[in-house]
Order: C-alpha cells, then structure tokens, then sequence
C-alpha cells in the first residue's frame, strides 16, 4: 500500500491524475466533495506523497534555508518566525541555521543548501562576510536568494530593509530636538552596510544641524553586543569627555550603557553629568521611562 502513486490513486477513485494531485494541493478548482473523497481515501491507506517523484516532476523541492547570525537576538528571531509561519501557509518546510558571525561558518552553510536543492536562501549576513562569491554562486545556480537586515551592495538580488541611514538621522535629530549639541556615538565596525549607513546618517544629522563632529565622541562596537555598550559607556565616563547625547548602534549597545550608568546611579536622563548637562539616549526599537528611543524596527 505505501508504494501506491498518484496513478494508481486516480484509478481507484475513478478520477484524473491531475485532480487527484489539485485535491491533495487544495486547489480551488476542485470540488469540495472531491477532496473529501481523495483525502478520505488517501488517510485510508496512508499514502505519502513522493518528494524525490515530485522534484524530478517539478524541479521544486518545496523547501527553503534561513540563515541568520544569531538566534539569540530578539530581531532575528521575530524574523525567523515569521519566515516560518508563512511557509507553512504555502506548504514549504524550513531549514533554519545560524553562522554565529562566523563568515567560514556561513559559506559552509550555503553550500549544504545548496547541496539541499532547496528553492529559495533567506540570509542575514555575518559580521565577518567580505566575500560574497559563495552568496553569488546561490544566484548563478538559479537559486532564490533574499537577504534581509545586513546586505551587501554588490548582490544583484532582493533585499529586505529599512532606511537605516535616515532611520539614523532621524534619531540623532531627536536628541538635537532634545536640546543636545554634544552627541556620541557607538558605531558599528566597517561592516555589515547597516553599521555604515547608521554612522553616516549620525553624521549628516550633525552636519544640517551645524554641530561640530567630534572624533572622539564616537566608539567602535564591532559585534554591536551589550558588553561593548558597558566597556565604552565606561571609557568615556572615565575621560571625563562632556556630551549630552547618545546614539549607539543597536538596543543590545544600549543597553550596556544604560547598565554601566545605572551602576554608577545615573539616572537617565534626570541625572546630570555636572550642574548643566542632562544625557539622553537614542536608539532604535524600544521605549523605557525617559529613555528616548527612535520607534522603529531595526
């Protein structure tokens, strides 16, 4: 009975092959009544649809890799999810990976895809990514590639984001509608794009706004982690530099700071660094107290 086919299915029920393969898709074109005869049937004798038949049929094999850097962040997580949830809508099965920011980790990962023949590549690229052969070979092979948050400008394929440079602009624009002429920054590194475009949004806000830029306001986090958010917030705290503003690159960044600050029992942002100046914050995704944040997603 397990090795029954579409063909030997039809012709017990007296049916088409292709109506009783629209019956088992829920095509709409198919009657009601037909679909409970085929499905009725088809539980009947426990029949499982042959994915290699289908594939040489189709060429498709109704599954898709999602590779992201992390799981342990909220955003990919949200956005795995989602991934996840819409598939099975369409009837696709999930292969979700993680590169760790690891940029051999991810080229390792593409090839078992590919190996996979799956029909489509959702990626986040890693940190560490400055070749992307690996990720064009996805495109030469006809493959499906999406790449969503981190994007390279050199893929000639779809990607998945926001305007992080104006999303930047706009938040280092608040904390000068704050009242705030000296903002520092906690960067990304030179890579992914997203770190540049957020530093460069930081620095045009500054530039229409006529406020000097000042180099040493601004600190690298490489991994954009809460760890680099405390460790900078204390570097600058301990050179005594006066700014009244912050804007950090990620809500993981600032949350450092605002922990380092707590432990130092600043308040944010009633507290003052000396009798004039009051820090505000500004970030992307959360709102907390005063706290001042952009409210929009990464």
């Amino acid at each position: 009975m397990q090795n029954l086919t579409l063909k030997d299915i039809a012709k017990k029920l007296d049916l088409s092959i292709s109506t009783v393969s629209k019956a088992l898709k829920d095509y709409p074109d198919v009657s009601w009544t037909t679909k409970k005869r085929v499905l009725e049937y088809t539980e009947k004798i426990n029949f499982k649809p042959n994915a290699q038949a289908s594939f040489l049929r189709t060429q498709k094999t109704k599954i898709i890799g999602v590779i992201v850097p992390t799981i342990i962040h909220h955003f990919f997580s949200n956005i795995v999810e989602g991934i996840i949830l819409m598939a099975e809508k369409g009837g696709y099965m999930v292969i979700t990976l993680c590169t760790e920011e690891s940029f051999e980790k991810e080229k390792k990962l593409v090839k078992e895809l590919l190996q996979q023949n799956v029909d489509g590549i959702f990626i986040s690229i890693s940190r560490d990514t400055r070749d992307i052969s690996h990720l064009q070979e996805v495109i030469n092979r006809g493959t499906t590639l999406i790449v969503f948050d981190r994007i390279s400008k050199f893929l000639s394929c779809s990607n998945v984001i926001i305007n992080d440079r104006e999303a930047a602009y706009q938040a280092t624009k608040h904390l000068i509608d704050q009242g705030c002429t000296s903002i520092a920054h906690f960067r990304g590194g030179l890579l992914p794009q997203i770190a540049v475009d957020r530093y460069l949004g930081y620095r045009k806000a500054l530039e229409d706004h006529d406020i000097e830029y000042r180099k040493e306001l601004v600190e690298i986090c490489q991994n954009a982690s809460e760890k680099e958010g405390y460790n900078n917030a204390k570097k600058l705290y301990d050179s005594k530099i006066k700014f009244d503003g912050l804007f950090t690159i990620s809500d993981l960044t600032a949350a450092g700071a605002i922990r380092f600050y707590q432990k130092k029992n600043i308040r944010i942002p009633d507290n003052m660094f000396d009798e004039k100046e009051v820090m505000n914050l500004s970030m992307n995704t959360i709102k907390i107290s005063k706290f001042f944040f952009l409210l929009k997603t990464i």
